[in-house]
């Protein structure tokens, strides 16, 4: 990971390095630690540089302040048969 390395969501620069690829050196998975955005480094600049990042879909701290809590995960629907 580059020291010039920030996140391509919210600009903020601690990024924290979650997992390495099984094979070395391919790629790893990176996280914000401000907003949480994780990303692959062998992705497409469109999901791992800030200034490819699509305008819409940044965020501030203050949109990351300001977000409703996300809902939590409904339970699992149970089939016909109940299972």
């Amino acid at each position: 990971m580059s020291e010039k390395t920030v996140c391509p969501r919210c600009a903020h620069p601690a990024i924290t390095r979650l997992f390495p690829s099984p094979v070395p050196g391919a790629w790893d998975v990176l996280q914000c630690e401000q907003c949480l955005y994780c990303w692959r480094t062998s992705e497409p600049a469109r999901r791992t540089t800030r200034t490819a990042y699509p305008d819409s879909f940044k965020l501030t701290v203050e949109d990351i302040r300001s977000a409703p809590e996300v809902p939590a995960v409904p339970p699992l629907r149970r089939d016909r048969e109940g299972r």
